[in-house]
C-alpha cells in the first residue's frame, strides 16, 4: 500500500510540475508578446563621403531614443578651435540628432561624454551646461586616447518616452 501511494504522490507531484511549468512558459510566451517593444534602427543622416558606417546614428525601442555618439564635425570635417569649438559643434550634431527624432535637449537623461584629455573637463562644462535650460542629465564623463578623427571629445546621449 505504501508503494502505491508514493507512487500515485510521485505521479501527482510530477503533474503537477508539468502544469505549473506549462503555466509559467504560457505566462512567459504571452508576457513576451505583449511587451516586445518595436525596434527602429535610423541609418546616419550625413556620413562623410566615401564611409559606409557600421553603425546606426540612433536606435528608437519603443519610446526610448538611444543616439550614437557624436563628434565635432561639420560637413564631414573636424571643427578648427580647439576643445572649445569641438564641444559647441558635439553639442550642436547631437541638437539635430535630436530633432531629427522629434525631441531635444529637454528630454534627455544620460550623456557620455568622452575627452581626450580629463584636463578639458571644466572647458567641455562651459559649452554643454548652455544646452540644457530645465535640468541636468546623468552624465558619464572619461578620458579616451585615440578617438578618431584625433577629436578632442566626443559625446553621447539618451532619452526616454
Amino acid at each position: 500500500m505504501k508503494l502505491s501511494t508514493l507512487a500515485v504522490s510521485s505521479t501527482l507531484v510530477a503533474l503537477l510540475g508539468t502544469a505549473l511549468t506549462m503555466t509559467s512558459t504560457n505566462a512567459l510566451a504571452a508576457r513576451a508578446a505583449t511587451a516586445a517593444p518595436a525596434i527602429e534602427y535610423y541609418p546616419v543622416a550625413h556620413p562623410p563621403t566615401g564611409m559606409n558606417l557600421p553603425f546606426s546614428e540612433a536606435v528608437r525601442v519603443g519610446d526610448m531614443l538611444y543616439l550614437s555618439g557624436e563628434v565635432g564635425t561639420e560637413k564631414g570635417k573636424l571643427v578648427e578651435g580647439g576643445i572649445v569649438a569641438e564641444a559647441k559643434q558635439v553639442m550642436d550634431n547631437i541638437g539635430a540628432n535630436l530633432a531629427r527624432h522629434d525631441s531635444s535637449f529637454d528630454r534627455v537623461i544620460l550623456c557620455t561624454v568622452a575627452l581626450a584629455d580629463i584636463k578639458s573637463w571644466s572647458a567641455f562644462n562651459e559649452i554643454y551646461r548652455g544646452y540644457f535650460l530645465n535640468h541636468f542629465p546623468a552624465r558619464m564623463p572619461y578620458a579616451a586616447t585615440g578617438l578618431a578623427l584625433r577629436q578632442r571629445v566626443r559625446g553621447q546621449c539618451n532619452r526616454p518616452p
